[in-house]
């Protein structure tokens, strides 16, 4: 890790603060839970427009076709361009909250 100072005494280093989102993600194979870690101020959709080959996942849960938990990991890295769908899990709404 590298830290600047400038001529007033400013630090800069390389660690860019992140909040994690929790998300359900969709892959060609897999139906997974975790989180992304998204730069403060930054939406999910910021972080995955990035040129990144890898999207990184924290506190991974990967399904079966079913329900059926195939593993859990503390990290995994998932390829962008195998991802079908995401959605942050706040943002999704249960079968009792629509409204009829």
């Amino acid at each position: 890790m590298t830290i600047n100072y400038d001529g007033k005494g400013k630090i800069f280093t390389d660690i860019v603060p992140k909040e994690p989102i929790t998300v359900r993600v969709q892959t060609t194979k897999h139906y997974l839970t975790g989180e992304v870690h998204v730069r403060v101020g930054y939406r999910l959709k910021d972080e995955l427009d990035l040129a990144e080959p890898f999207l990184a996942i924290t506190n991974a849960v990967v399904y079966d076709t079913g329900d059926k938990v195939l593993f859990q990991t503390k990290f995994m890295a998932i390829r962008r361009d195998q991802v079908v769908w995401i959605t942050a899990d706040d943002e999704m709404k249960k079968e009792n909250d629509y409204v009829k």
